[in-house]
């Protein structure tokens, strides 16, 4: 019985964290195609950033 409790739980742990990860990666991409698109469209004007930091 313990074993089998175990095996869930691991499977469990395993499945929360690929959902983890692949969430971050569909964030990272979001945030990638937002900073190309402000960089594409920046402003012209030399070193003139779209970004304050």
């Amino acid at each position: 019985m313990v074993p089998l409790l175990l095996v869930l739980l691991l499977a469990l742990v395993l499945f929360g964290a690929g959902f983890a990860l692949k969430a971050l990666w569909w964030i990272a991409v979001i945030v990638l195609v937002v900073w190309l698109i402000g960089f594409v469209a920046r402003p012209k004007g030399g070193s003139a950033r779209w970004y304050r930091w």
